[in-house]
């Protein structure tokens, strides 16, 4: 029964928090739903957004024990390959070792697939922004924006409607997007997501709940002004 074999890892992927990836010309950025703590948890060891190299980003959706594991994997091949090839990794190249890895796992008697899908980031060495998603069967594709996850087919069909090229060239408009997408399933805004932004030529910088709090203030501000507007539009007409 390979079929179900590899069927069932599908499942976590599509069931674990919802992640949110975006590239613009000059940004990546990556948002996560966080679930809430518990109390007496350190909540610095729940961690859905992980960076493999200096240039390189991914968060996940399904099995966090599974994506430790990914992760140490992948670390270890953006080194590896600095040492042979004394560049660093492309994104193309991370993106489709890590979906190799994880086809490996879906064919080999005895082993069981990874159960989780992945968002990864980065720029490559010619400053260019990219983004990629691989599923647990080891599929890879590049997106210009994607969701994964519990709710990532209602955030990757709002990304459609307001994903553009204009928003591409404003980093600020590609983060707010980012909080926007993520605001349409996660309840109770700022303290239930995590934010990670990469600016070319700049190191990976995760906010702080404070500047992500004030941004889902700002993006709710501007989202009910939205409304307001299309509904004094509606009743004119």
């Amino acid at each position: 029964s390979s079929g179900i074999n590899a069927e069932w890892p599908l499942r976590p992927g599509k069931k674990g928090s919802t992640a949110v990836g975006l590239r613009g010309d000059s940004i990546v950025v990556l948002g996560v739903e966080k679930r809430s703590v518990p109390k007496l948890q350190d909540e610095r060891t729940v961690r859905k957004i992980h960076k493999l190299d200096d240039h390189v980003c991914m968060a996940f959706a399904g099995l966090t024990a599974d994506a430790r594991i990914l992760v140490n994997m992948a670390r270890v091949e953006c080194q590896s390959y600095r040492l042979t090839v004394e560049d660093p990794v492309s994104m193309s190249y991370i993106a489709r070792h890590i979906a190799s890895v994880k086809q490996h796992f879906t064919q080999r008697p005895g082993l069981r697939p990874f159960g989780l899908s992945t968002l990864i980031v980065g720029f490559d060495y010619d400053g260019s922004a990219h983004l990629f998603q691989t599923d647990p069967s080891g599929t890879y594709h590049e997106w210009k924006a994607n969701a994964i996850g519990r709710s990532g087919k209602t955030v990757r069909e709002f990304l459609e409607k307001h994903y553009t090229d204009e928003i591409a060239a404003s980093d600020e408009a590609c983060i707010k997007l980012t909080v926007r997408a993520l605001l349409e399933v996660v309840q109770s805004g700022g303290k239930n997501i995590e934010l990670a932004v990469m600016r070319k030529g700049q190191a990976l910088e995760i906010l702080d709940t404070k500047t992500v709090e004030k941004l889902v203030e700002e993006t709710e501000k501007e989202r009910d002004a939205e409304a307001e507007a299309k509904k004094k539009a509606a009743g004119k007409s």
